[in-house]
């Protein structure tokens, strides 16, 4: 599988990357949303890990632009949010898109990185 790594949190960002890489994904890793979504109109990802909270542009704000890009059936698909930020209107927002939401810090990070591949519950 190919994934894109959308996380400021650099330490997440290499965690998730090495263990993806491990089991023999394709991964490519940006810490700007914006950089994200330039990643995202040149190349085809299996699945993309979101972060919400990023110092450029939102998460939401990457999601927005992939409706230029993408179905909303593609984008539930295609995206998985991780965020610290729980509260029930974050996590009503980011359900609106219908993508999985994943709560930082991780309970299990060794179920997380299975959820990202297979999309299965933790």
């Amino acid at each position: 599988m190919k994934f894109l790594i959308v996380e400021d949190e650099i330490l997440i960002q290499k965690s998730i990357k090495k263990m993806l890489e491990l089991q023999g994904h394709e991964v490519d890793a940006t810490v700007s949303g914006t950089q994200a979504l330039d990643f995202l109109r040149l190349k085809k990802y299996d699945r993309v890990i979101c972060d919400l909270m990023l110092k450029d542009i939102t998460g939401f704000e990457v999601l927005e632009e992939c409706k230029l890009l993408f179905s909303p059936d593609i984008i539930k698909d295609l995206f998985i949010i991780i965020t610290a930020y729980s509260s029930d209107q974050i996590l009503n927002l980011a359900t609106q898109y219908g993508c999985s939401v994943i709560k930082k810090p991780f309970a299990d990070f060794k179920s997380t990185i299975d959820f990202f591949i297979y999309n299965r519950e933790l």
